[in-house]
């Protein structure tokens, strides 16, 4: 028997290994596309968004020096040109200021504006650029030939510059003046049209970021796009695996249900067969032989009684406990009272059996239609049953326990409720798994609810059979 049931699993073994190989196969190749699509993917767009932070920031520096730098500018040639007015009030009133102390003021106004003019020349200087490079050059220089100009008069009496005051105003200081601010216009003029040149480079380089990040979205997109396409495969792949395999297991475990039902079925079966030849057979046996050696011991006469007495009272006695042991076996292996009086005496009986042997008060509580029930639903109440009294005995340390069987229209409650010091319903014993066991093989639910020191409910719920009475 066991070589062909060990030839019969080693094909499903095998089967199972190559199906366990394959799928850690697929396993490990999905996770590995995955895992080179998806990190070329982060890795992709880490470098576009890398690359373009860092090509905006350039850009946006490079902006930010060029406006700074138009602005420098302007604010400098926007003083030289207020100091060539300045200069030119300064000189008119000097010029034709009578007054030798007055006059001398007008000439240390026109010194500070000569030094600042210096001062912004040198830092316009300073910022460079090739563009504007000759006109400034033309300006330093114009600038340079009229403070010249200005320096003889800057020595003329009072009456010389009366005399000669307004006729060099008009021939030397205006016209150079002029021409002065005419060329620091130009210079703005082409400072302008720098900055307008340096709008269209970045303006231009904004467009090629633009570029290069529409490019890089449309790789990103293709590579997403295929990277989408091979996970659904292998997810498609995976999930027509995991489908089928939950299918295997869904069987396998109906298979399992109807074989423990079977298990079950004939177990008890095979427990009533028993209990039956222990009670009618070797019971009714050992009762017989328990009686005639009564009957033995009642015909011998009076003189040989005392003789033989000694003798057979020791096999009386023995053959009355084997009677009672038999007929206990028999009673825990399948009670007769279930299948002849019903669920209920046999609940009671049982507990009147638990409260002898271990002093635990149990109190029954039960509908009389219980008695109307299918076997196997009489059956599966009393192993409950049979099984919580077992463990609260043994385990509880209780002191009562309350047994209540309730039946509705279409349900049947069995709760069992003890006050003992309670346990750890994670760590239940094989004596649970067998109820549950039982329970679920009728279609029905199980639940234990129990708390250290506050005793333990077991809870049991059967649909009611069709049928049934209510």
């Amino acid at each position: 028997m066991s070589d062909k049931v060990l030839g019969m699993a080693s094909p499903a073994a095998t089967t199972a290994e190559r199906e366990e190989v394959a799928s850690g196969g697929l396993v490990r190749r999905s996770r590995g596309v995955l895992l080179t699509g998806f990190g070329g993917l982060l890795l992709l767009m880490a470098y576009a968004g890398f690359n373009t932070m860092r090509v905006l920031g350039q850009t946006q520096e490079r902006s930010a020096r060029i406006q700074q730098e138009f602005v420098q500018r302007s604010r400098l040639l926007n003083q030289i040109r207020s100091d060539l007015y300045l200069s030119g009030t300064y000189v008119r009133d000097y010029l034709l200021e009578p007054e030798p102390v007055s006059a001398a003021g007008y000439r240390s106004d026109l010194d500070q504006v000569r030094r600042d003019m210096a001062a912004a020349i040198d830092s316009y200087a300073q910022l460079g650029g090739s563009a504007g490079a000759a006109p400034f050059s033309g300006l330093r220089a114009q600038l340079a030939e009229y403070w010249r100009t200005l320096d003889p008069a800057m020595g003329w009496q009072t009456e010389e510059r009366h005399r000669r005051g307004y006729e060099f105003l008009k021939q030397e200081v205006y016209p150079r003046r002029l021409a002065m601010l005419r060329l620091a216009d130009e210079i703005a003029a082409t400072n302008e049209q720098q900055l307008n040149t340096s709008s269209q480079r970045v303006a231009l380089l904004f467009s090629q970021v633009r570029d290069r990040i529409a490019i890089t979205l449309a790789v990103t997109l293709v590579l997403g796009l295929a990277l989408a396409i091979v996970s659904m495969l292998s997810i498609l792949q995976a999930e027509r695996a995991a489908v089928r395999r939950y299918r295997e297991v869904s069987q396998a475990r109906q298979e399992l249900k109807e074989l423990s039902a079977r298990v079950v079925h004939a177990q008890e079966d095979e427990r009533r067969a028993i209990s039956r030849e222990l009670h009618d057979q070797v019971g009714q046996s050992m009762s017989a032989l328990h009686l005639g050696l009564s009957n033995l011991l009642a015909t011998v006469p009076g003189d040989v009684r005392d003789i033989v007495a000694p003798q057979i009272n020791p096999l009386r006695s023995i053959a009355e406990e084997c009677v009672k042991s038999v007929r206990n076996i028999s009673l825990l292996l399948r009670p007769s009272m279930l299948d002849d009086l019903g669920l209920v005496p046999a609940l009671r009986w049982q507990a009147r059996e638990t409260s002898r042997n271990s002093g635990l008060r149990v109190d029954v509580a039960a509908d009389e239609g219980c008695d109307e029930l299918p076997d196997e639903y009489k059956t599966c109440i009393y192993r409950v049953v049979q099984e919580a009294l077992h463990n609260v005995t043994r385990h509880a340390h209780a002191q009562v326990v309350r047994i209540n069987v309730t039946q509705a229209s279409n349900s049947l409650l069995l709760t069992i409720q003890d006050d003992g010091r309670g346990f750890n319903t994670r760590e239940g014993g094989l004596g649970l798994l067998g109820i549950e066991e039982r329970v679920v093989n009728l279609g029905g639910t199980f639940r234990v609810e129990s708390q250290p020191g506050k005793g333990a409910l077991l809870e049991v719920t059967l649909a009611m059979p069709k049928g049934a009475a209510a």
